[in-house]
């Protein structure tokens, strides 16, 4: 009689993403602690926000199976595929309200495109069917800046948009509740920057690597989708 398969063995775990990097030594620090994907912000109103030679520098440190996102708000196409080639991205993350047409002319350059929507500002979910997304980050959407803003928020809410499409759930995620996080909303990755700093764009590495572990116990009764 064959004995009973063990439920873990039927469990994936979230894909991570570190972002809001500045500079290599961190990002490289990240990967060691078992990230998946590192982001870079290019938002001058981010205190975050990188240079292309920054940029640059953080990418070269990350080994070929780690993807280096860049994180866009309302910009350019010229300026976004500028960067893109500048920096060596991997993919391209719009974290604003752009339109539905910049995501069709990055496609058409062969980009991964990341898509945020919002519970509570444009473009909310149910846009997401008018952009060409490899995947989707879902937040919030509360306070002045483009992001999480540390902001916790009903992340159960999230749930049933990634039963159709790759959900990656990011907003006031801290190593303390990751666990209730993914519980709540079952993502397919998950993106964390200000719940793993020291300060705004210097990450704790201890930081980093508690709220890795906790993801890491958190296997899912559900096929992932891949993000990353």
């Amino acid at each position: 009689m064959k004995k009973k398969q063990k439920i873990n063995e039927k469990q994936n775990i979230p894909q991570v993403k570190v972002c809001g990097l500045t500079n290599q030594d961190e990002a490289a620090g990240c990967v060691s602690l078992g990230a998946d994907a590192i982001g870079c912000v290019f938002f001058s109103k981010s205190p975050r926000n990188v240079s292309l030679s920054q940029a640059k520098k953080i990418v070269r440190a990350l080994p070929s199976h780690v993807k280096a996102v860049g994180v866009f708000v309302n910009e350019s196409f010229e300026e976004i595929t500028r960067a893109v080639e500048h920096c060596g991205l991997h993919a391209v993350q719009l974290h604003g309200q752009e339109p539905p047409e910049l995501t069709e002319l990055l496609h058409q350059k062969g980009l991964t495109i990341i898509k945020a929507l919002f519970m509570e500002k444009d473009p909310l979910l149910s846009k997401a069917a008018d952009y060409r997304a490899a995947a989707y980050l879902v937040e919030c959407g509360k306070g002045e800046l483009p992001g999480g803003n540390a902001v916790s928020w009903a992340w159960e809410d999230a749930m049933e948009f990634g039963e159709k499409r790759p959900l990656i759930l990011a907003g006031g995620l801290t190593p303390e509740n990751i666990s209730i996080a993914i519980s709540s909303a079952l993502p397919d990755a998950v993106d964390v920057s200000s719940g793993v700093e020291s300060s705004p764009g210097r990450k704790d590495l201890d930081k980093v690597a508690a709220f890795i572990r906790s993801v890491k116990k958190c296997g899912m009764n559900k096929t992932i989708k891949k993000v990353f």
